[in-house]
């Protein structure tokens, strides 16, 4: 004992000394040396894969450009031709993407996306499914369903009858033979004896077997707001497509086919007033119609045959309409065409030859014709909101009818009549019909994901709208369309033209076979030329949509709109517009226009064009306006007669011109030159329409991704292609002050096209940035100017509302731009072959354009590449920077035209890196620049991080060593860029939260990439310089929450990198030995620590690596840094600080668990080794564990540790300080102190504490056993307790709850948390409020504890535990399944863990002499676990091991200390009751080697006997899901047992459990009959009293069942009843201790309890022997000692005091008193009598207020009460109880028996006699009693509560008449007293108590009047004296006695019976006599009475009192003669 502590001092005074240096932050090793140094233990050591970084960590890869066109689309023109601007523009259309790609990435969880119910279902096929108990319940039965003949030999019976309980033979069920019973399946060589050490070895071979590898693959995962460190990978660079509808043209004709008709497509919104895409043109004709226009279309394109489209819907809208529009050839007025059509003409040749001759002249002229719209909803929908009008008429309408395609055509048809015009037919499920049909508002996102889905229609057209001649415009579309969506008269009004049209609407595919793009490119797959072609149709958006441009399009559309030809001279009536794009004025410079129609293009509503690549100023648009004579004239033979000309050039300023223009139109053919010259000037010598005015109004769209069409976008481009070309015009000046401002200005371009180019632009800066265009010779200085663009522009597209944020702030598009987009200049020369980034800065070649991207043959192939978006999985990436050496042989610079590509010359400066240049201009940078850079900061870092990567690739030094990678200066800008920045979040910490936070986080993932390619020492050093300075302000701040919520986030980050465990060097420590030899350890930067720690040694410095040492967060840096923050933060007072910090541990234990490079043991123990100061972390944070408090905590210390210090509060500060320097033992008291009574702890909440213990439990299974054990043997006994306290908690922490608590969850999601109650109490207690506990998360799971201030935490009340249930939504059963399934497997798993480091401190302690006193402490916890639900093969586990402990050290039960062997025997009794059979089989093998064994030590088991009987008691007294039929099996198996145990078959074994076994089997069967009462209350406490009365022999069976109900009397509320159990129970324990000891201050037995019942004298031993054979272990409990009595008295005080029974809690303390001044201890004499003070107070409070128990006599008649019946009982019922309430209960209850109709309420209280009853009824007669004292006992019971305790007669009184009548004259009336006496005193340990004696008294009418007037001269004497005085109330009483107006009153009483006393002849009768006195007090009573009134009287009532005193006198007068005798002296005749 002096060597242990010894050990102890020394080991603190270490730990103090080791405090000083933990204040202070650890400075780190130097990462790369100490690998270097170490490489050959490295390479030696197994593990050597996860030591270090792999080789192939990073690279720099090429990935193809996804392209959809079969050919790259790019200008026509030849590449010489192309402007450095255009060039560009395709290089960034064309390039491949080069990505930096991380190998290992996907092990972090930064980049793991989770695919939660993937994984759920993967893992449920994956585990076994657990069985447990608690979702086997079945209903209890109380007997085997085939025992009839039990149930009628035990004489119970079988119709539901009441069985009176008090007097049946105890021994009434013994004919049953358990030997006729079914015993379980038994144990095999259960009985054999094996030495320990194999029984050991098998247990722990079982225990291995189905284990689960990964703990948390169980676990519920994080929230996704937790997991801050995720980015969101770039979304991979695509073209903006929208929600795709195929639709195709099966068949359009007219009913009257005479000549071909032209139909276009469009999409309309009818509420945007909007057209959303170009015109679809088919052709529909017939060959032989086609054939009437061969004169005028001699050739048609391919395209023109396209019958198909594809239409792209960005946002979808419930207002689309799709316009179909029909035009014929040109012929004259509207009206007069159309007339053939919608009349049945019989002139049909006429019409022929009509449309053969227009055909013939006007061929290649339209005109509008017929119209329809089909509304989209409609066809998403597929429902009847396509009938137009339901009444309408079948001209009036165009109509149209659906034919929905399904996948299965067995349904049946529904079709419904959608009028008389068409038929919807759908073949589908009527349900979705009508689902549809109810939704008549759709959100937008239903209608796109519908969009996406619908099923396929086929609609037919039935008719179409004749085109009405003045509603040619746009703006009357919109309003015809809005009239269709709804049925209005109007639409009734068109005139419609008969004919088909039907269409196919479906959702398009992905990829679509034979299509073109709008430009008529062909798409892949495009097979063979003979397939009909699909076009692509231009969307244009409803608004603005911002993606940056993906291909080369360079479209023109030219809308015609109106032309006012009125002051024209001539005729001009049909006018044609002819469009040409000129480059040049003579007629063969008409470039061609594009067109999807099937005719020429001279004539139509839109024309579009593809622009030439490098647009000129001689590029323009030519108008000519013909005139179209329609009838064949002689003088014009002709069809076509120019009439005006226009032009409109297509650049202005250098600018593309788009918007509406008015152009002036010119008569005569343009002059030579005009183009050059806008129509705005008059031209001299030329005649113009209407005197030069503006006529002609076209509209010009563009859809370019060459011109930006932003003036300010332009003006930059366009300055920086002059510098890049080299032709710089004089008229631009001072061209730096131009490229500076426009540079300036790029901030106020438009949103979308500034997105559109974004990649472009900021190409543009960063080479601005990097390398400055020089002018003669001199550098253009914009170095500063670009980079504070840079920063707007990227603070600009931040501040979008469109494109999606991360929760770290880093937006979408930009993201995007970093991974796949940007094109970062470096240096010419290192270049790696093929690695040609997309832009094209000097001495870089862009890739031929009319090659495919170009790949070189020696580069590898990256064959996955986790960091890129799915979608990229299945296509090919070229390998650039690749780890090995790069050929630099073959050169890049084969691309032609590329010396004039960029501004090279021979003197320019070389290029400067890009990631140097960055950090430079952001070091430097100050005002909004840096405001702004700080606002993104994640960009900059970002964009940093890859030129650094690109950078090593190219200068092939990706394998150079670390420390020679980066300039110097590089690395001391990054150093400074680091240190203000962490003093920005510093400064900027309380004022935006939200900004800090993406602040801090960009930095922690700066660092977290840096990892990967900087020298990691330098990094570490930058980590530990930011958590020094942030340590500084936290110890300087009152409040530093937020600072220290930024940091545990920025460690989060940093430490959740793919090589987390080679960061934390796990190799040469005594916890993390290599198998090989060790090497010599050179020193670690400080000099102190010189010694070799990398030997395996256990030596001194050991313990060191289990701690958080110096040299503990030196080596392990990153760990360290963590475990020092958990530790400290948990001493603080902040809930969400706690469940933070807790987080990060389980977050990274979480990628350990699931990182397949970790799987095998060995390595995942050395993962773990690096966590374990955790373990001692948590133990010292046992007393904040949530259900540290619950569980019995003070009854698991060891013995001699009760006296710790109390810990004082500290303030928050000194937390701040420790945490500051992570000091954690800076403010803890040493290890000896234990911090059990730490009062200033905040307690961590259930949700955290699970957290945290998981992560415990993590560490404790990976370690290498051994090295525990050796560590475990150096601990203290004490520190290793309160590792098993843990274990405690954490059985209950994991414990499963079974199928219906999973059920009970909310709906939205499954919440483990530790059980519902438990959060109860938190909300209840106070310990985090309600707020905080409403305040919950999504989910996930684990929400942090609430309260602290930037958590970001949303209101979800439905996860509140304590929200009523009846709103909850249930959960659907499967997830229930999946949730209990995993459920299940987590709660085995943490109990086999828990099971196993059991066993592991078994192992420990018995070899160590100082730590024996752990195995009852691990014995207790095993208990603990056997009592909560266990799965079956953990129990049969545990009770393997249980069986061996208690083989090994049987000391542990049989000693002394009883209360481990009761606990075992209960816990082995329940899982003997259990319903699976394998359950039960292993307990009742347990059970009866228990005995066994007792019995071989003692050769008697008296203690199991008597602890097993208890328990049984104990068992099935208070559960309510006791099987018996379970019960009778485990008992027949220990009967078995005991047969088949031949070793001890001589002794008198057998035969004692034989005898125990049915004395257990007799128990059991009482409690069948329990059960029946359980309904009954009164009944049931009956049975448990004869139970009870049944054990007077046997102290402790008595005991535990007076306190079973004790237990009940509770749940019902009878505090008193309660109080009397628990005094008849220490009565019990007083007997047995004066037996034993006759000590004085000892009550006397039973009878010194006699003062507070005279019921306690039961409990008497009824003779010596019982208690005599001492040594059987009779009365061995922990209650049959003086503190197990005083404990029962105490707990009967209380229970008095609840009940307001404050006198006898005086009588129980002056029991106490004499105990503690024995004991002297004043502590409880002092509150002993604070208590007694508190009690006599209150008696004098409410003197004369207090109610007590009311009670009634209840009678049973009727056989069917069975035994019940005659019998009498008296109820005690709650205060206040009135005689309709106990008639009602007992009637419902009895009704419920035996029907209502069978029960009868007697409500009168005469005598019954049972022969006039009916016996088919049962009746129930009730009567209210008043407690009865004789005049002897009146005289003591003074007070209300003497006459309300401890009585026993009760009387209640009849009246009657001679006659039979109740009530008569005074001088018939007759009273019949009937006085009850009960078996015991109430209030007694049961609320009814048969009635044992009855006794009648009938009073003459003298006798009645006599106590009639006694009543009243009482009330009045109690009116006049009361205190304070109440003159109402004696003014009511005086009223009573001598108002006038009383019948039968005192007058007429006297008057009747003493009026022949008056003449004074009679001698008076001894009554009479007596009625005189009475009289004469009477009025003396009146008299004081009314003198007392009168004082008390106001002036008001001074009347009343004269007539009350006049009523007096009257009354006196008449009485007098009555009462006064003349002859006093007469002798009394007899009566």
């Amino acid at each position: 004992e002096q060597h242990s502590w010894s050990s102890i001092v020394r080991r603190n005074a270490d730990r103090h000394q080791r405090c000083v240096s933990l204040c202070d932050a650890v400075d780190p090793l130097d990462y790369e040396e100490f690998i270097q140094q170490h490489q050959l233990l490295i390479d030696r050591d197994p593990l050597h894969d996860v030591l270090d970084f792999p080789q192939n960590d990073i690279e720099v890869v090429v990935l193809p450009r996804k392209i959809r066109t079969a050919d790259p689309v790019v200008p026509e023109e030849p590449l010489e031709q192309w402007s450095s601007h255009v060039r560009d523009c395709v290089q960034c259309y064309t390039a491949d993407w080069v990505v930096v790609k991380h190998n290992y990435r996907q092990h972090s969880s930064s980049c793991w996306i989770r695919d939660q119910s993937g994984e759920r279902l993967t893992l449920v096929q994956a585990i076994p499914r657990q069985e447990f108990e608690v979702d086997n319940e079945q209903p209890v039965t109380n007997f085997s369903p085939d025992d009839e003949s039990y149930r009628l030999e035990s004489g119970i019976s079988t119709s539901r009858q009441s069985v009176h309980s008090v007097d049946t033979p105890r021994g009434s069920w013994a004919s049953f033979d358990l030997r006729n019973s079914v015993s379980d399946m038994l144990i095999p060589s259960l009985l054999e004896r094996v030495p320990p050490e194999t029984i050991d070895q098998l247990n722990e071979a079982r225990r291995l077997e189905d284990r689960q590898n990964a703990l948390f693959s169980l676990y519920p995962m994080q929230d996704e707001e937790e997991i801050i460190e995720r980015r969101i990978p770039a979304e991979i660079p695509s073209e903006n497509m929208g929600h795709r509808i195929l639709v195709k043209c099966l068949q359009l004709k007219l009913d009257l086919e005479v000549e071909p008709i032209f139909a276009s497509l469009a999409l309309y919104d009818a509420k945007e007033k909007k057209k959303l895409s170009e015109n679809f043109y088919f052709d529909m004709n017939a060959e032989g119609l086609k054939r009437m226009l061969t004169s005028h279309i001699p050739y048609s394109d391919i395209s023109t045959l396209s019958r198909s489209c594809i239409f792209d819907i960005t946002f979808p809208s419930s207002d689309l309409f799709l316009v179909i529009r029909l035009e014929k050839v040109l012929q004259g007025d509207i009206n007069d065409c159309a007339e053939p059509y919608m009349k049945d003409d019989k002139n049909k040749d006429k019409i022929k030859a009509n449309a053969v001759a227009a055909c013939e002249r006007l061929g290649k002229y339209r005109m509008p014709f017929a119209w329809t719209a089909i509304y989209v909803m409609s066809i998403i929908n597929g429902v009847s909101s396509l009938e137009r009008d339901s009444g309408s008429e079948k001209e009036s309408t165009s109509s149209y009818s659906l034919d929905r395609k399904s996948s299965s055509s067995s349904f049946d048809q529904f079709r419904r009549k959608a009028s008389d015009m068409g038929s919807l037919t759908r073949r589908g499920s009527l349900e979705r019909r009508n689902a549809s049909e109810k939704r008549r508002s759709w959100s937008p996102e239903d209608f796109s994901s519908s969009l996406d889905t619908f099923r396929p229609v086929t609609l037919t057209v039935q008719s179409f709208f004749k085109q009405e001649s003045d509603r040619l415009r746009d703006e009357d579309l919109y309003k015809f369309l809005q009239d269709l969506k709804r049925p209005c008269s109007i639409m009734k009004k068109l005139k419609c033209i008969p004919g088909t049209l039907k269409l196919d609407i479906s959702p398009c595919p992905e990829e679509y076979k034979y299509s073109l793009t709008p430009e008529l490119s062909k798409l892949k797959p495009y097979p063979d030329e003979k397939g009909r072609p699909t076009k692509e149709i231009l969307e244009f958006p409803a608004r603005e949509v911002f993606v940056p441009h993906y291909s080369y399009r360079n479209l023109l559309y030219v809308y015609p709109k109106d032309l006012n030809f009125a002051s024209r001279p001539g005729s001009a009536r049909n006018i044609a517009v002819k469009v040409q794009l000129m480059s040049g004025e003579e007629e063969h410079h008409a470039l061609p226009f594009i067109f999807g129609k099937s005719s020429c293009p001279e004539y139509t509503t839109e024309a579009y064009t593809s622009l030439p690549a490098n647009l000129g100023d001689q590029h323009h648009l030519l108008f000519t306006f013909y005139h179209i004579s329609c009838q064949r004239k002689v003088e014009q033979p002709v069809a076509e007669t120019p009439v005006g000309y226009t032009w409109l050039p297509l650049l202005h300023e250098g600018r593309l011109q788009v918007g509406e223009m008015c152009l002036p139109v010119m008569m005569e053919r343009p002059p030579p030159n005009y183009s050059y010259i806008p129509t705005e000037v008059m031209l001299p010598g030329t005649k113009w329409v209407d005197n030069h005015k503006g006529i002609f109004v076209v509209m010009l769209d563009a859809f370019s991704s060459v011109h930006t069409q932003d003036k300010y976008l332009d003006r930059f481009l366009n300055l920086c292609t002059i510098l890049e070309e080299g032709s710089i015009p004089p008229r631009l000046g001072d061209i730096e002050t131009e490229l500076r401002n426009s540079i300036s200005e790029l901030a106020l371009a438009k949103s979308e096209p500034l997105v559109k180019f974004l990649p472009l632009i900021i190409n543009k800066l960063l080479l601005l940035i990097v390398k400055p265009p020089s002018v003669t010779g001199q550098i253009l200085n914009i170095g500063q100017t670009s980079f504070e663009a840079l920063a707007m522009l990227v603070n600009n597209v931040v501040a979008l509302p469109e494109g999606h944020h991360d929760q770290n702030g880093r937006h979408s598009l930009l993201t995007t731009y970093i991974t796949f987009q940007c094109s970062l200049p470096h240096p010419f020369g290192n270049q790696p072959s093929g690695y040609s980034p997309p832009q094209s800065p000097s001495g870089f070649a862009p890739r031929p354009l009319s090659l495919p991207p170009q790949r070189n043959r020696h580069l590898s192939r990256s064959s996955s590449n986790p960091d890129v978006h799915a979608q990229m999985a299945d296509e090919e990436e070229v390998n650039v920077g690749s780890s090995r050496g790069l050929d630099r042989t073959s050169s890049v610079r084969n691309g032609p035209g590329q010396d004039n590509f960029m501004y090279i010359s021979a003197n320019s400066p070389p290029l400067k890196i890009v990631h140097e240049e960055l950090a430079l201009q952001w070091v430097v940078s100050n005002g909004s620049a840096r405001d702004h850079a700080i606002a993104n900061s994640w960009f900059f870092f970002e964009l940093i991080y890859k030129s650094m990567v690109e950078h090593l690739a190219t200068t092939q030094s990706v394998d150079a060593p670390r420390k020679m990678r980066f300039s110097e200066q590089f690395t001391d800008d990054v150093t400074t860029l680091v240190t203000t920045i962490t003093s920005d979040v510093i400064s900027r910490c309380n004022k935006d939260a939200k900004p800090t936070q993406s602040l801090n986080s960009s930095l922690a993932f700066f660092l977290y990439d840096l990892l990967s390619v900087m020298d990691r020492g330098y990094v570490f050093t930058l980590i530990k310089n930011y958590c020094k300075q942030m340590s500084a302000k936290i110890s300087s701040l009152p409040d530093a929450v937020n600072l220290i919520s930024l940091k545990l986030d920025f460690l989060r980050i940093v430490c959740s990198h793919e090589h987390f465990v080679a960061l934390n060097l796990p190799f040469g420590t005594p916890f993390t030995p290599s198998s090989a030899p060790s090497s010599p350890n050179p020193s670690i930067a400080s000099s102190a620590s010189q010694s070799s720690f990398l030997s395996t040694l256990v030596g001194g410095d050991k313990m060191s690596f289990a701690e958080l040492s110096p040299e503990f967060r030196q080596q392990h840096f990153l760990v360290g840094l963590v475990l020092s923050d958990l530790a400290t933060v948990l001493e603080m007072q902040n809930p969400g600080l706690h469940s933070k910090v807790v987080n990060i541990i389980r977050n990274l234990m979480t990628c350990h668990d699931c990182d397949p490079r970790y799987t095998e043991p060995d390595c995942k123990a050395r993962v773990a080794a690096l966590y374990l100061p955790l373990l001692g972390i948590v133990m010292d944070a046992l007393p904040q564990l949530h259900g540290c408090q619950l569980e019995t905590r003070g009854r698991m210390l060891l013995p001699g540790i009760d006296n710790l210090e109390t810990q004082n509060a500290v303030d928050q500060h000194a937390i701040n300080m420790a945490i500051a320097g992570s000091g954690i033992y800076s403010v803890k008291p040493p290890e000896q102190s234990m911090p059990f009574q730490q009062s200033w702890k905040c307690a961590l909440s259930s949700e955290t504490t699970r957290n945290l213990l998981i992560c415990f439990l993590w560490v404790i299974k990976n370690v290498n056993n051994n090295l525990l054990k050796h560590w475990w043997m150096e601990l203290s006994s004490q520190r290793l307790q309160q590792l098993l306290e843990v274990l405690n908690i954490c059985i209950s922490c994991f414990e499963y709850k079974g199928k219906k608590s999973i059920k009970r969850c909310s709906q939205q999601i499954f919440r483990k948390t530790t059980d519902i109650k438990s959060r109860l109490e938190d909300v209840i207690l106070g310990q985090g409020s309600a707020r905080s506990e409403m305040m919950m998360r999504r989910k996930d799971r684990n929400p942090p504890s609430p309260g602290w201030p930037g958590d970001r935490l949303r209101w979800r009340k439905e996860q509140m535990a304590y929200r009523p249930t009846s709103d909850m939504p249930e959960r659907p059963r499967a997830e229930v399944e999946t949730d209990a399934h995993i459920e299940g497997n987590l709660a085995t798993e943490a109990s086999f863990i828990i099971l196993d480091t059991l066993e592991r401190i078994v192992q420990v302690a018995s070899q160590a002499d100082n730590l024996q006193g752990l195995l009852g402490v691990v014995l207790k916890v095993l208990l603990h676990a056997l009592a909560r639900n266990q799965s079956t093969c953990v129990l049969q586990n545990m009770f393997a091991t249980q069986r061996s402990i208690v083989f090994k050290f049987p000391n542990l039960l049989f000693d002394e200390e009883t209360e481990q062997c009761a606990d075992l025997c209960l816990r082995l009794l329940k899982h003997c009751s259990s319903n699976m059979a394998d359950v039960r089989s292993q307990a009742s093998g347990s059970l009866y080697l228990l005995m066994r064994q007792n019995f071989e030590i003692g050769n008697n088991f008296a203690r199991v006997k008597m602890q097993v009987t208890m328990s049984l008691s104990s068992l099935v007294g208070t559960s309510q899901s006791v099987s018996e039929e379970s019960l009778r099996r485990s008992l027949k198996t220990i009967l078995v047992y005991a047969e088949e145990d031949t070793e001890l078959q001589d002794t008198t074994f057998p035969e004692q459990v034989k005898d125990l076994v049915f004395n257990l089997h007799m128990i059991l069967s009482d409690t069948v009959k329990m059960k029946e009462f359980q309904e009954d209350p009164e009944m049931l406490l009956d049975l448990m009293y004869r139970i009870a009365k049944g054990y007077q022999n046997s102290p402790n069976l008595r005991l535990t069942w007076l306190a079973n109900m004790a237990q009940k009397h509770m749940e019902r509320n009878n505090h008193t009843e309660a109080a009397m159990c628990l005094v008849h129970s220490a009565a019990l324990v007083a007997e047995y201790l004066h037996m034993l000891e006759d000590q004085p201050h000892l009550p006397i037995g039973a009878v010194g309890l006699e003062t507070i019942t005279p019921n306690v004298l039961e409990e008497s031993a009824v003779s010596d022997d019982v208690l005599s054979p001492e040594e059987e272990g009779v009365c061995l409990g922990k209650d049959f000692t003086e503190s197990g009595l005083v404990g029962l008295l105490e707990h009967a005080a209380s229970s008095f005091l609840t009940a307001g029974m404050y006198e006898a809690v005086n009588d129980v303390y002056k029991i106490l008193i004499p105990i503690a001044e024995a004991n002297r201890d004043y502590k409880k004499l002092s509150n002993i009598h604070s208590k007694l003070h508190d009690a006599f107070t209150r008696v004098d409070q409410l003197q004369g207020k207090r109610v007590f128990g009311t009670y009634f006599r209840v009678g049973f008649y009727g056989a069917k009460f069975g035994d019940l019946n005659g019998e009498e009982f008296i109820y005690k019922e709650p205060t206040l109880t009135k005689l309709p309430e106990i008639f009602s209960r007992l009637e419902i209850f009895y009704a419920e028996r035996f029907g209502s109709e069978n029960i009868v309420i007697i409500k009168d209280s005469k005598s019954v006699d049972p022969a006039n009853l009916d016996p088919e009824k049962a009746y129930i007669q009730i009567t209210y009693v008043e407690p009865f004292f004789e005049a002897y006992e009146a005289r003591h019971r003074l007070t209300y509560f003497d006459r309300n305790f401890n009585i026993k007669r009760f009387v209640y009184a009849t009246p009657f008449t001679p006659r039979g009548r109740a009530h008569g004259e005074l001088h018939e009336q007759y009273k019949r007293k009937t006085i009850l006496t009960t078996a015991n005193h109430f209030p007694y340990i049961k609320t009814r108590i048969q009635v044992v004696d009855r006794k009648q008294i009938v009073l003459t009418p003298i006798e009645v009047a006599i106590e009639d007037i006694q009543k009243k001269t009482m009330e009045l004497a109690q009116a006049t004296h009361q205190e304070p005085p109440d003159p109402k109330i004696l003014q009511m009483v005086l009223q009573g006695c001598i108002g006038t107006t009383v019948n039968q009153g005192p007058m007429e009483i006297a008057h009747v019976f003493l009026s022949d006393l008056s003449n004074g002849q009679k001698i008076p009768t001894k009554l009479q006599n007596k009625l005189r006195l009475c009289f004469k007090d009477f009025s003396k009573k009146c008299s004081d009475a009314l003198k007392k009134n009168k004082n008390l009287i106001g002036s008001d009532q001074r009347d009343y009192q004269r007539e009350l005193e006049r009523n007096y006198q009257r009354f006196t007068e008449r009485l007098m003669p009555l009462i006064t005798i003349r002859n006093e002296r007469q002798p009394y005749a007899k009566k």
